[in-house]
């Protein structure tokens, strides 16, 4: 009788022996399940600045694979962050809801910019503003169309083959962070340096003409800092043609008033991009006109038709956005 109590204790001792050993294991497993969903979740619990200054510490879903495949090392961004601490925005990009286009301190060593010397570099601000986007915009949201940034000018992106920003590839997309999304990329993005009149001289001769038109209408002061604007720009060729439509032999012939009406005419309020054009009505600062997508004209008030230019659409300006056309349009 007693050999069996004593049987029953010590089987009774090795299950609750048992019973530990997996209690303990379980336990282990639960923590590294834990600790390894705790990783995952590091960069997301994280706010956009944190995760860029702490990029190398925090598991934000990089591994060196992702980037040694591909020959590059693990991204580091001592450079953005110090341009961040140089024009005040760290607060921002902790606090706001925003998509960042993150050049990597590769990427501004191309550029001979690093940590130290990146302070000196005129407009600095601006060029930051133009790699944040409004919101949290993952790469699945992605088109191909202009991406209004922070700045006010836009981004091109082009997900025909990856994804690309202006000229600048992606190579680490939608990394969380809990205040937004952040996409690494291995080129600066440089914002439009220079206004809408700027970007005609820029351009001279093609268009001289239209440069001395708005120079006439007294219209040099509106298109160099109001806007944004939307500019239809005819070439020199298309004034050529207008005047000897009109008969006359220059500029000179006509009134103050009559170019000043013709040039609102090709003016539109706000960035209009090729991408967010729609067939149809078009309101300018001086009546309507018609757009065609399906054959690139725009039909004015007098049923006359200009071709929109492919290969010069888009063009930026700091405060707007050209679309060269081939002939001059008139309202009523």
């Amino acid at each position: 009788m007693k050999r069996q109590f004593k049987n029953v204790i010590n089987q009774t001792n090795a299950f609750r022996m048992v019973v530990v050993f997996v209690l303990a294991f379980a336990t282990v497993s639960c923590d590294k399940e834990d600790d390894m969903t705790s990783m995952q979740a590091s960069s997301e619990s994280k706010d956009i600045a944190y995760v860029l200054e702490n990029f190398s510490s925090v598991n934000a879903g990089v591994t060196e694979d992702d980037f040694l495949k591909k020959g590059k090392k693990v991204p580091t961004f001592k450079t953005l962050v110090a341009a961040l601490v140089q024009e005040k925005l760290v607060s921002t990009i902790a606090k706001e809801e925003l998509t960042i286009f993150a050049p990597s301190d590769e990427a501004f060593a191309a550029l001979g910019l690093n940590e130290t010397n990146i302070g000196t570099v005129p407009n600095l601000k601006e060029i930051l503003l133009y790699h944040a986007v409004a919101g949290k915009v993952y790469s699945t949201m992605l088109t191909s169309k202009f991406v209004p940034t922070v700045n006010g000018a836009a981004v091109k992106i082009d997900v025909s083959s990856g994804v690309m920003v202006n000229d600048a590839s992606v190579v680490k997309a939608d990394i969380k962070a809990i205040n937004g999304v952040i996409h690494i990329i291995d080129k600066v993005l440089l914002p439009p340096s220079k206004n809408l009149v700027e970007v005609a001289l820029a351009n001279a001769p093609e268009f001289s003409i239209l440069v001395a038109a708005v120079q006439k209408a007294k219209l040099v002061e509106t298109l160099s800092t109001g806007g944004p604007f939307t500019v239809f720009a005819p070439t020199n060729a298309a004034f050529a043609a207008l005047l000897a439509e009109l008969k006359v032999s220059s500029l000179d012939a006509l009134s103050e008033e009559t170019v000043k009406n013709v040039l609102l005419y090709h003016v539109v309020n706000g960035r209009v991009f090729s991408t967010d054009l729609k067939s149809g009505p078009v309101t300018t600062l001086n009546g309507t006109v018609n757009v065609n997508l399906s054959n690139l004209k725009i039909t004015d008030a007098n049923m006359r038709e200009a071709g929109l230019v492919p290969s010069l659409l888009n063009v930026q300006a700091k405060n707007g956005v050209i679309h060269v056309i081939d002939r001059v349009i008139l309202p009523k």
